[in-house]
């Protein structure tokens, strides 16, 4: 029987319905907002699993291409390996449902969230957590539930529940909030340095609309809820617990109090299987089954001795207060050759962390159920078995892994640079050398030291800091700076990261049934101090920022060319900007927009091949001053290549102030003249002058004195500006000799006659003659006919010569 509800959350209708779909499930709903639908599931084994420590859970996120009607690219066109938005999502599902299941539960619990069809203006994720939270609630799986979860946002200074895509990229705030009616139990946030205070304020709202839907899934159990099934759950015997609380608790309560992380968890081993092998000797010798409970009975008692030496004596177990922060060691630039560097040690925590620069070519492509987006700033995040003195396989990054990255690359992704302010790829890489806690933190803290050694031009330096917590009935102790101890056996793991003006991330994960409100705002307050602690000993270390990039980083400059000139640029098939950059070794992008983007390692590449794009794209101007070679002279003039591939005409009166007959009277092929755009004629043929400027040719030394003549002149009479028919400007080589020639053209003969037929005309020998030893100028493919076109014969007289070949008729 289908089941349904329908209600109003932050302006939009969201409609939840059960017994259309997935019936053999333990649970299943059909969740609608706008036109995003996402099918929850909840599924649960019929028997536990033997032999396990903890709760087999399983939350995945699939993405289906499908939802947004796109087909999968690649010749594999079914999907592969989940992304990484669809491993953070089955996270954000994971962390709120986990804690509300029952302590000692076995039994394998999988809960699968699945967009069929995705309306970008109603994103996925956050609808998936209120899905499988509906699809337990309903099912006969045993479960603390249900939960609701909300996204705010913050535009011009006001809260926005569930943004739109395009309210979400003008937002300050991206904050996702998951609990219960009554406590919070999961946030993840990213922001642009919002305060302590708006933070607090986003999250109580966050919690009202929470509230609502809590209440509506609960009328949904009403009608098509299930009755929850019984199963075992395998926890230890209290008796067992207070043997070895009486046998043992002042043992293992010296054992707690040591600074070192390794001498301390070598000595609580060492005296757990001590204790284990004596009380089963002793105590429960009979008892086989109370025997298997005493591993489990002495971890039981080392967290509550680690708990109630914090609430009651308020100390720690490395000796510290509440409030203290382990000792911190902040130093850039240790690597050489990389681009930059730092090492973020915070007590037995250290991350090292490295910068690479790249152009924009080489950001990550985004092609997830979203618009597809191109990434400039990317962050890894490593935790290698050594960090924590251990041995196993290297396997690629886990979830635990990925979601890390994703934290440290969210609290300094508002202090990057925008592309148009520095024009670079970002890829930022965080090795955990050491653990005892905190790692993620310690990233950001380290990220932000190899981006200063970099010198990237933050917009101001970022601090993490964890944030625990230790419940014991209606008291709540806040700890600053978890270690790895206090994180495994504490309550709440509170994530902050910012700069001294704001919040720029947030995580919180608890292990209990949520965290009130008030207890948060203390926790983000007491961070704050923490924060400011951080930065101060990074200024420390870093007291003035680089004003250039780190001499191992490339260089890229930004050109702005005509759209039109791209294809130009480009050349066929790619050819042109393929030699560019194999002259150059730049590396070369082009945008649509005209935007360039040029990447050396040195300067002498970079100018190389800026001069090039420039003289293949840049129109000139009237003034323009150049420098360039001579190429050709000519009768009229030289001419001078002023940009690369590109020729300009220097006519003679334009060239020196002196009275020369041709222009090789004072420069030569080779010699560099600076020149100025004079003129660009009709058909976009530049003339350039070399008056009124400096010249390192000495003939031409006078022409500093000369102001430039920028005014058109007339024509020759000869059209386009005095260079003949076609305006060639070597059709004009020896012009006075022609005209000379012309006026005794007819040699005494007389008047030509007309009408006489020129067929009957035998060709004369001197016409002939010139012919074949002076073919016309200018006119190669006349030349090769003349020289060549035509074959000899095999001896005597070659009467082919210079002969004009006419077809018959």
């Amino acid at each position: 029987m289908i089941q349904s509800i329908s209600f109003e959350i932050g302006g939009k209708e969201l409609s939840i319905e059960t017994g259309r779909v997935a019936k053999q499930a333990s649970g299943a709903v059909l969740l609608g907002m706008g036109e995003t639908v996402v099918l929850g599931t909840a599924t649960m084994s019929q028997e536990p699993r033997q032999g396990l420590d903890f709760f087999p859970l399983v939350c995945d996120y699939e993405e289906r291409k499908y939802a947004v009607g796109k087909i999968p690219g690649g010749f594999i066109k079914r999907g592969g390996r989940p992304s990484e938005k669809a491993v953070l999502t089955s996270r954000l599902i994971d962390r709120p449902v986990r804690p509300l299941f029952p302590k000692g539960m076995r039994n394998d619990v999988q809960c699968i969230a699945m967009p069929f069809a995705v309306d970008q203006e109603c994103p996925p994720d956050v609808l998936g957590i209120i899905a499988c939270s509906a699809a337990l609630t309903i099912s006969d799986i045993p479960w603390d539930g249900p939960i609701g979860a909300v996204r705010i946002g913050l535009v011009d200074g006001e809260f926005v529940v569930f943004p739109t895509v395009q309210q979400a990229e003008e937002s300050q705030l991206d904050l996702i909030v998951a609990g219960t009616k009554d406590n919070i139990i999961m946030v993840e946030s990213g922001a642009a340095e919002v305060s302590e205070e708006t933070m607090v304020e986003a999250m109580k709202l966050a919690q009202k609309h929470i509230r609502t839907i809590c209440e509506q899934l609960e009328a949904l159990r009403a009608k098509a809820g299930k009755a929850k099934r019984e199963v075992p759950l395998f926890l230890v015997d209290e008796e067992v617990i207070e043997t070895v609380k009486r046998e043992a608790g002042e043992e293992i309560r010296s054992a707690i109090v040591n600074p070192d992380k390794a001498a301390r968890e070598s000595a609580l081993s060492d005296l757990a299987k001590s204790i284990i092998a004596r009380l089963a000797e002793s105590v429960y010798a009979q008892d086989e089954e109370k025997q298997k409970q005493l591993p489990e009975a002495v971890d039981t008692v080392i967290k509550k001795s680690m708990r109630n030496l914090i609430v009651k004596d308020r100390t720690r177990p490395d000796g510290r207060g509440l409030t203290d922060i382990r000792q911190i060691a902040v130093e850039p630039g240790l690597l050489p050759r990389v681009h930059g560097s730092g090492l973020f040690t915070r007590g037995q925590t250290q991350v090292m962390t490295v910068v690479t620069l790249g152009t924009p070519s080489e950001s990550q492509t985004l092609d997830g159920l979203e618009e597809i987006e191109n990434k400039r700033y990317m962050h890894f995040y490593n935790f290698p078995p050594y960090s924590v003195g251990e041995v196993r396989p290297l396997r690629g990054p886990g979830r635990r892994e990925i979601g890390h990255g994703a934290l440290a690359e969210r609290a300094l992704k508002q202090m990057i640079p925008s592309l148009e302010e520095f024009p670079y790829s970002l890829l930022l890489v965080s090795e955990v050398l050491e653990s005892n806690g905190s790692t993620s933190m310690a990233s950001v803290c380290g990220s932000t030291v190899a981006l200063l050694d970099c010198g990237v031009p933050l917009k101001a330096p970022v601090a993490g800091i964890a944030m625990g917590l230790i419940n014991e009935g209606d008291e709540y102790v806040v700890l600053t700076d978890i270690q790895g101890m206090e994180d495994f056996s504490g309550d709440m793991d509170f994530k902050v990261a910012g700069t001294r003006d704001g919040i720029t991330a947030l995580q919180l994960d608890t292990k209990i049934g949520g965290i009130p409100e008030e207890v948060l705002a203390r926790a983000l307050n007491q961070a704050k101090d923490a924060r400011f602690y951080i930065l101060d000993k990074i200024d420390e270390a870093i007291p003035e920022r680089r004003t250039e990039l780190n001499p191992n980083a490339p260089r890229i400059t930004v050109l702005q060319i005509d759209p039109a000139k791209i294809g130009e640029l480009i050349g066929p098939s790619g050819k042109t900007i393929k030699r560019i950059i194999a002259e150059t070794g730049a590396q070369i992008d082009v945008e649509q927009d005209g935007r360039v983007y040029v990447a050396t390692k040195d300067k002498t590449g970079m100018d190389a091949a800026i001069r090039m794009i420039e003289g293949m794209t840049k129109v000139p101007g009237v003034g323009d001053k150049f420098s360039g070679p001579v190429t050709r002279l000519m009768g009229r003039g030289a001419m001078v290549e002023f940009l690369p591939g590109r020729e300009g005409l220097v006519a003679v009166e334009d060239l020196t102030t002196q009275r020369v007959r041709r222009p090789d009277d004072v420069v030569k092929v080779g010699d560099v003249v600076n020149v100025q755009v004079r003129e660009i004629d009709s058909l976009g043929r530049v003339n350039l002058t070399a008056m009124g400027l400096e010249q390192e040719v000495e003939s031409l030394a006078d022409n500093v004195n000369q102001q430039p003549d920028f005014s058109k002149r007339e024509s020759t009479g000869r059209g386009n500006g005095g260079r003949g028919r076609f305006g060639d400007r070597d059709r004009d080589r020896g012009r006075d000799r022609d005209r000379d020639r012309d006026r005794d053209r007819d040699r005494g003969r007389g008047p030509r006659d007309r009408d006489r037929d020129r067929g009957e005309r035998p060709p004369r020998e001197e016409t002939r003659d010139r012919a074949a030893a002076e073919p016309p100028a200018g006119e190669p493919e006349f030349r090769a006919r003349s020289a060549g076109g035509f074959p000899k014969k095999e001896s005597g007289e070659d009467t082919n010569v210079g002969a004009r070949f006419r077809p018959k008729r």
